[in-house]
This record gives C-alpha cells, sequence and structure tokens, in this order.
C-alpha cells in the first residue's frame, strides 16, 4: 500500500487479542489522515483458494457443505484454507483432489478477491480447472460434504435465486464466467 496514499492509516501499535488455530484477532491504534488517532481491530486469516471446476461437457463442480456460523449447509465452489508454506497452486490442486475426487490437466489463475475487507486480510485465490479426471476424493476426518454439477446456467441462475450466497463462489463465478462463456461457444 503507498504510504504516500490521502486516505492512508499509519499503524502505532499493535496487540494480539486472540490466537486461534484458523484465526488471529488484532488490535491496531492507528494515526488517522486527519492527525487524529484511532483503533482497528482485524482478523489475520492465511489465505485460501477457490477452484472453479469445469467438466468436459461444461457443468460445473460445486459442493454442499454445512456451515457451522449459519447453522445451515451451503452450495459452494470447492475451496479450503492455504497451509503454511503452501504454494497457492498446490493447495488449489489438493483442495480439488481432497473435497471432489477430480485432477485438474490444465489450471488457469483467474486473480484475488478480498471477501471481508472491514475487518480480515483473508484473500482468497481464484483458479480454473479444466480437462477433470475423476480419481477418487480424500477428504480430511471431520469434512463433509456433497458434489453436485450444475451447468454454468443453472449456477447462475441459483445465484439471482438466492441459492447460492456464499461470496467467494459468486465472486469466482463472475470471474471465470468470461473463460466459461468462450468455451461453451454462440449461443
Amino acid at each position: 500500500m503507498a504510504v504516500d496514499d490521502p486516505l492512508h492509516e499509519a499503524q502505532v501499535d499493535t496487540e494480539a487479542v486472540f490466537d486461534g488455530a484458523l484465526l488471529k484477532v488484532w488490535r491496531d491504534r492507528v494515526l488517522l489522515p486527519d492527525g487524529t488517532f484511532g483503533y482497528r481491530e482485524y482478523i489475520r486469516h492465511p489465505g485460501a483458494v477457490v477452484i472453479v471446476a469445469c467438466l468436459d461437457d461444461g457443468r460445473l463442480i460445486l459442493e454442499r457443505q454445512f456451515r457451522y456460523p449459519l447453522g445451515r449447509a451451503f452450495l459452494e465452489l470447492p475451496a479450503g484454507k492455504i497451509d503454511p508454506g503452501e504454494a497457492v497452486e498446490r493447495c488449489a490442486w489438493r483442495e480439488l483432489r481432497e473435497e471432489t475426487g477430480y485432477e485438474a490437466g490444465s489450471w488457469a489463475y483467474l486473480g484475488v478477491m478480498h471477501p471481508c475487507i472491514g475487518y480480515s486480510d483473508e484473500r482468497i485465490e481464484i483458479f480454473l480447472a479444466r480437462d477433470l479426471t475423476h480419481v477418487g476424493h480424500a477428504r480430511d476426518e471431520g469434512e463433509f460434504l456433497e458434489v453436485h454439477l450444475l451447468t454454468l446456467d443453472e449456477a447462475v441462475s441459483a445465484v439471482h435465486a438466492g441459492q447460492i450466497t456464499d461470496g467467494k463462489t459468486i465472486s469466482a463465478l463472475f470471474r471465470a464466467l468470461p473463460f466459461l462463456q468462450e468455451a461453451r461457444g454462440p449461443a
């Protein structure tokens, strides 16, 4: 971030508030653009990946998974946390294989999204996976999910109908849309 940005907030001091297995909560005192001081509380997150996995017939691989904080199952794209020292490409390969049982022969990096910019430094790296081969899943212990196959039109309709509300899934579908529409050809 450019320090010469007129909106920049400079960290004066910082303290760890919570140190969990996944999340770390921090509270910083900052110098605001007008010269006064303020406080910022935020979560440090190791980062994650999300994969738009497209079968040869054009269907997309999604999964339905229970998300405890909201008390219900969500339809979402395969995704997962980056392990310490793990390259994002390796994480994408690992998560696709573990959760869905597919390996991809072709990968494209589509960019990054920041899902919670007001209170977290989390980043989610977006990948498009093609030339898929089913080899069988290798889910983590305690990981339960259902794999669902949707056409692109079904996935977009599910977003508009409020059946897909997961932010990373909506963002990744949007980023992948030009590539998926191009592969589908003219309607």
